[in-house]
């Protein structure tokens, strides 16, 4: 699976409205393609210096199925309306690996420095 991870940040000038719109349309992208596994999107709350103002986060069969979405029409009405709206887009695009919980018989985590270790 890989996970497309994409952090924007807006020009100063873009409006609460602009967002809205942009929310609408993002969130009518899952039932236009149906390569999206997963699609999850929303405004920073934390406001802090290194903050986005908005991030999206969705999931994908595999690179195939990403790169029909990032072609698809109903994706590129969305990619125009960034490219309007914001000052940087970064984007990173993963492919998934689990992490298993080490059982070393201990049942408090935070006696372990290694609670988590890739398989």
């Amino acid at each position: 699976m890989i996970t497309h991870v994409v952090m924007m940040k807006f020009k100063p000038e873009v409006t609460a409205e602009e967002i809205d719109e942009l929310e609408a349309l993002l969130d009518r992208l899952p039932d236009r393609i149906d390569e999206i596994q997963s699609y999850d999107f929303g405004r920073d709350v934390a406001r802090s210096e290194r903050s986005y103002d908005f991030a999206l986060v969705s999931i994908f069969a595999n690179l195939d199925t990403l790169k029909h979405y990032q072609v698809h029409p109903d994706h590129q009405v969305v990619v125009k309306k960034l490219g309007s709206m914001c000052a940087h887009i970064a984007a990173v695009d993963y492919e998934n690996t689990p992490y298993h919980q080490q059982s070393d018989g201990d049942l408090d985590p935070w006696k372990s420095r290694n609670l988590f270790q890739r398989s």
